[in-house]
């Protein structure tokens, strides 16, 4: 009995900080071993004393007693059922027990016990072999749920043999399994066996205390966690990802690793970062070389933004759009090239970079231009005009990038369809002479305003020769 209260003892200690699974159907088979005590005394039999006789094997060790007042063999049901006096005590190894689990919380098993009996009741009898073989259906109440205490009901029938006889017994019991974790536990137990026939067998009690081995746990991917607590159950993986793998041990998993084989930090979601800028390799246009998130992980040697394997000028800043290099300025008037719309010749930032008529030729234009006459009603030159086109052509080619508009003008003689047209065929007469001797044509235009603006008095000769005229001007002229 010291050893069984030592047992009981580490038992109850153990599983008071476990936390583990019941026999399940990801642990089928269960293995039970452990010591068996036999006690006839609370199980309410009415055998008697005169069937100690030695046709049946259990015989009273000789010693006086009073025949008036025998020694009980037995008493009633439960009584002085914990009373260790009356209990047969086999080896510590006499039991064991095979099970599978079927489902639902049932499970079926197969007992096997040996036993020396030394105690009915008050009664000391010579040692007799004790050898039982039972079957029974266990119903674990909690019905696989996951708890460290694990208690049932069971039911069955087997054979007692005692001494040199026996007989066959229905059997009824409960006890408890304590897992340690999800394969080791402890069982305690206690069973009513009835015997069928009682001057063969006396009915008896059986308590059983033990180890307990539970297998047979499915584990597809082998890596020692059975598939149902498995969250990859096909995929080898580590306990502390409830077996889910982290291929590249950067103690990420990989379901949850944006760069699984490749080990990384834990802030960019288990990807690297080999240059150390703060971008992840993934996502690093330059992963061995640092640089700004904003350039995706790339330098900018000139601090421009653009770059540097973009920049046409790494060492020099400038515009993305010009590929990371400066604007040039070939005429050096300021205006960059991009917005010089005469790059190479020296204009102002008014013109577009472009020069504009100094104000002695604009006077000059102005002058010829209105000395310029045509024969009456008709927009052809007299041979004066001749020589004064000559001088205005020989100035406007010298502006060559500015714009130009040639406006044609007449008095108010006649009518003013005839007027209007005749306005713009001189008008038209000088532009085209002026493009005849080089001046580009998509910068200078004509127009005739007929009698609509007149410098002079129509009243008179003098204002009405005014009228007639021809005057251009460039378009930063004032006028």
């Amino acid at each position: 009995m010291k050893h069984l209260t030592k047992v009981l003892f580490i038992v109850l200690a153990v599983v008071c900080f476990s936390n583990v699974n019941a026999q399940d159907k990801d642990n089928r088979w269960i293995v039970e071993i452990g010591t068996n005590v036999v006690d006839f005394y609370p199980t309410d039999a009415d055998p008697g004393l005169d069937n100690l006789t030695p046709e049946n094997p259990i015989e009273p060790v000789p010693e006086p007693f009073d025949e008036d007042n025998p020694p009980l063999l037995t008493g009633g049901m439960f009584s002085d059922f914990f009373n260790t006096d009356h209990w047969n005590t086999g080896a510590f190894v006499s039991r064991l027990r095979v099970g599978y689990y079927v489902g639902s919380g049932f499970s079926v098993g197969v007992t096997g016990t040996f036993n020396s009996i030394t105690q009915v009741g008050d009664v000391k009898v010579d040692n007799a072999k004790y050898l039982s073989t039972d079957l029974d259906v266990k119903w674990n109440v909690l019905m696989g749920k996951h708890y460290w205490i694990d208690p049932y009901l069971l039911v069955g029938g087997g054979y007692t043999w005692l001494g040199d006889g026996g007989n066959g017994t229905g059997n009824a019991g409960i006890g408890l399994n304590f897992w340690f974790n999800d394969w080791l536990g402890a069982n305690v137990q206690t069973k009513y066996k009835h015997s069928f026939d009682e001057d063969k067998l006396y009915p008896h009690w059986q308590h059983a205390v033990g180890v307990t081995f539970k297998f047979g746990g499915v584990d597809t991917d082998g890596d020692g966690i059975y598939d149902k607590y498995d969250a990859c159950p096909e995929v080898a993986g580590l306990e502390a990802f409830n077996g889910c793998p982290d291929t590249d041990g950067d103690g990420i998993q990989d379901s949850e690793d944006a760069c699984p084989n490749e080990a990384g930090l834990a802030e960019f979601n288990g990807c690297p970062d080999s240059d150390g800028d703060g971008v992840p390799d993934k996502d690093d246009a330059c992963p061995t070389e640092a640089g700004p998130k904003e350039l995706n992980g790339c330098p900018d040697s000139d601090g421009d933004g653009v770059a540097d394997k973009d920049d046409d000028c790494p060492d020099q800043a400038g515009p993305a759009e010009n590929n990371g290099c400066p604007w040039p300025d070939s005429d050096g008037d300021g205006v960059l090239d991009k917005d010089d719309e005469c790059p190479n010749v020296v204009g102002v930032a008014e013109n577009n970079g472009c020069p504009i008529v100094s104000k002695e030729d604009e006077k000059m234009i102005v002058d010829l231009a209105r000395a310029i006459y045509f024969v009456t009603g008709s927009a052809k030159f007299t041979d004066e005009a001749a020589i004064r086109m000559e001088q205005v052509s020989g100035i406007l080619n010298k502006y060559k990038d500015i714009t130009f508009t040639v406006e044609g003008h007449t008095d108010n003689t006649g009518s003013d369809k005839i007027n209007d047209k005749l306005s713009q065929d001189r008008a038209d007469a000088v532009m085209n002479y002026l493009i005849e001797k080089g001046f580009p044509a998509d910068k200078i235009s004509a127009k005739g305003f007929g009698s609509a603006n007149p410098i002079g008095d129509n009243k008179t000769r003098q204002g009405r020769q005014q009228n007639r005229r021809v005057e251009i001007f460039s378009e930063f002229a004032e006028r």
